[in-house]
């Protein structure tokens, strides 16, 4: 009677809601290292270790140049971090830069790094190289050390007869491994008349069904067709169903994301569409499902649009890279019903990713640093 009496009352008391937080750690600070760091990754692996990775640019800000990739590991969920590492491509160099008349003989650029965490422990590492090779690597020890390098670039093959690209790349952000065990990683090609040329571009993905030991091509997910402009730099999410919704930037006149949704991540690809909600400024964004809530997806980018001299938004203009937005859908992105801004300042790139315990990281450019931002669902629901 009594216990009976005890679970009755403790029914009627009211559930404590979870206290809202934000936090923010700034881990990569331009001019420590290399004059900017760039181009943000994240992820967390089965044993809680967050991987936040990222393109070191030696001498200057842009895509073209010295460039290495730089890792940190969190043991604490990112609250604090070891000592930054330079990890990819420390054999033999490949210098020379197309976009450069003078002085780009000598550098090497390794861009666009992507990382994905496998089932059975091992975390996936991808690469390229001046924009015009992809390499693999991988981790058996959380991100401690990783294997030889191992060039992949034939993988991209595969699009060559929709897609004739002198220009491939991966991500940036992070990949994905759907229930067959299939990894997934987000690319982009392009395919311009000079050397190095970013556009025109079409994206889609590669994929592994062999825990990353060969690697395929699959379909053009976005093409450079119709209302789209140079589909690139996309982020990946699996939705409640297991699909896998491809996020991708782009030119267009919509001023808009595109979406598209595929069973494998590779093939049957459904037709592009814009998202009203998601607003694009020409810039990457970055999207992630909650594991512990199917069918709710975080998406961040700028909020912003390119604004003429009425205030009128400007088709396919670049907005400003600002104001970094945290949006939130409970349908599996079909409408998104919170828009939280994470910082208001300037902002730019950006991935994602989830710990244990539902907590969200994001992962952010933030003026010249790279900073990690703690938050949970309550934090993006606050008022």
């Amino acid at each position: 009677m009594f216990k009976t009496l005890l679970f009755s009352v403790l029914l009627a008391l009211p559930v404590q809601a979870a206290t809202p937080f934000l936090e923010k750690i700034d881990i990569f600070e331009g001019g420590q290292g290399a004059a900017l760091y760039r181009i943000p990754g994240l992820v967390v692996t089965g044993k809680g270790t967050v991987l936040a990775y990222c393109e070191a640019r030696m001498n200057d800000s842009k895509d073209w140049g010295e460039i290495q990739v730089h890792l940190r590991r969190s043991m604490d969920g990112g609250k604090t971090w070891d000592a930054p590492r330079h990890i990819a491509h420390h054999g033999e160099r490949a210098e020379g830069n197309p976009r450069k008349k003078e002085g780009g003989d000598k550098e090497q650029t390794v861009n666009n790094p992507v990382a994905i965490v496998d089932e059975n422990g091992t975390i996936h590492f991808l690469y390229c190289l001046n924009y015009a090779r992809c390499f693999y690597m991988s981790s058996s020890d959380d991100g401690l050390t990783f294997s030889a390098p191992r060039e992949i670039t034939a993988a991209f093959e595969g699009f060559k007869p929709r897609c004739p690209w002198n220009v491939l790349a991966t991500g940036p952000g992070h990949g994905v491994q759907i229930k067959s065990g299939r990894l997934v990683v987000p690319v982009w090609l392009a395919y311009g008349s000079k050397p190095g040329d970013h556009a025109p571009s079409m994206a889609g993905t590669i994929y592994s069904d062999d825990h990353g030991q060969t690697w395929k091509a699959g379909d053009i997910a976005a093409p450079n067709e119709g209302d789209l402009a140079n589909p690139n730099e996309t982020t990946l999410a699996i939705l409640s169903n297991g699909h896998v919704m491809l996020n991708t930037r782009s030119t267009s006149k919509a001023s808009r994301r595109l979406i598209t949704i595929s069973a494998d991540g590779a093939t049957g690809w459904s037709k592009p569409r814009f998202d009203e909600a998601l607003w694009e400024p020409i810039c990457m964004g970055s999207l992630i499902s909650l594991p512990q809530k199917p069918g709710t997806l975080i998406f961040a980018n700028p909020h912003t649009l390119k604004l003429d001299a009425d205030g009128k938004p400007v088709p396919g203009g670049r907005g400003l890279r600002e104001n970094l937005s945290i949006k939130l859908s409970r349908n599996d992105g079909k409408t998104w019903e919170l828009n939280k801004t994470l910082e208001a300042g300037k902002s730019a790139y950006s991935d994602l990713a989830v710990l244990a315990d539902g907590t969200i990281l994001c992962f952010y450019e933030r003026d010249t640093r790279l900073t990690i931002a703690r938050f949970n669902e309550a934090w993006v629901q606050a008022k």
